[in-house]
């Protein structure tokens, strides 16, 4: 089973994009973020002719995520626990039947903080990470297949911008930023793509300003963070960067993980 994320940067405007992707990739489960729209202004039409179930958490022209499956979803969560005066909609959460069990997927958009020294974003930030923190503690509770996928808006280590120092004092570098993340994976959490590769550079996201794809002036900032039953049946990632090169790209690109579900 392949489950990919991909920060779309605005459904409607990549769906040509979307659509070739999805039939050349062929994921089973993909999480998309940044879709900008509301859940009845989404093109879901187009996506299920090509056999996906479609489940959205959207909003008016900012962030929204949604969950594309070929496997029919089911206990779909929207939003993510612990504030319910939280409008942004950064997460969605569905429960897959597999081969001997169940797989739950959680997709989502981690807010970006920027700029750092604003009084609310950046501790809007934070405080959603430790939001986070308590429902993957929770799902861990289960002991069961979990997949966390999504736009991080957190660049862990070092290796993973193409400069540390252009990075410094940015909200998505910041240690305390770094140190949620690491708290994250300390819950008993793996980073499938650096649990099957170590290479540098390996980026996801290239931003459109300054001719940063053709300099490879990359981060990585998009990340599938796996439960130990989710770990232990994960065989390959990948990160899928030609679509970068395609017309009217998104700034990120998919990473995909191949599992034995």
């Amino acid at each position: 089973m392949k489950i990919a994320t991909w920060n779309i940067n605005g459904v409607r405007a990549r769906i040509d994009n979307l659509l070739a992707w999805l039939k050349e990739s062929a994921p089973d489960i993909v999480c998309l973020q940044e879709i900008k729209c509301q859940d009845d202004a989404f093109p879901r039409g187009e996506i299920e002719a090509l056999g996906y179930h479609v489940e959205t958490h959207g909003q008016k022209g900012f962030n929204g995520v949604a969950l594309l499956s070929k496997l029919r979803p089911e206990d779909v969560l929207r939003g993510l626990p612990g504030d319910d005066a939280d409008e942004q909609s950064r997460y969605i959460e569905a429960v897959f039947s597999v081969e001997g069990g169940a797989v739950r997927v959680g997709c989502l958009y981690l807010p970006n903080g920027n700029p750092s020294a604003d009084p609310v974003k950046y501790p809007y930030k934070l405080g959603w990470m430790q939001r986070l923190e308590a429902h993957a503690r929770d799902r861990l509770a289960l002991e069961e297949p979990f997949i966390l996928a999504g736009d991080y808006n957190v660049i862990p280590e070092p290796h993973d911008c193409w400069d540390p120092k252009v990075w410094e004092g940015d909200a998505l570098f910041l240690p305390a930023t770094r140190q949620a993340f690491r708290r994250l994976e300390n819950l008993g959490l793996t980073d499938a793509v650096r649990a099957t590769s170590d290479g540098a550079p390996l980026y996801t996201f290239w931003d459109y300003q300054a001719g940063s794809w053709q300099k490879n002036w990359g981060i990585r900032i998009d990340h599938l963070l796996l439960s130990p039953e989710a770990a232990d049946r994960l065989q390959s990632t990948s990160v899928e960067k030609y679509v970068r090169d395609w017309e009217k790209p998104s700034d990120h690109v998919p990473v995909a993980g191949v599992f034995a579900f």
